[in-house]
């Protein structure tokens, strides 16, 4: 598996447990309370939606650039 290809599995996976965790924080606020981690509903969010956008962007613009 080249480097590129890993960054992309990497990416999908940071992406995936992050969204989990902001779908724990979302649909159950009374266990994120208890864990101390409900402030971080929010920055969960936004990282979600941050690699999200970065995903697309390096999968359309720097992909092209890259050498095989």
């Amino acid at each position: 598996m080249s480097l590129k290809h890993f960054h992309i599995v990497f990416l999908v996976f940071a992406i995936l447990c992050d969204a989990g965790f902001w779908l724990w924080l979302q649909f159950m606020p009374e266990d994120a309370a208890r864990a101390g981690a409900s402030g971080l509903k929010n920055y969960a969010g936004m990282l979600c939606v941050a690699l999200l956008v970065y995903g697309l962007w390096y999968m359309v613009k720097k992909m092209r650039t890259i050498i095989v």
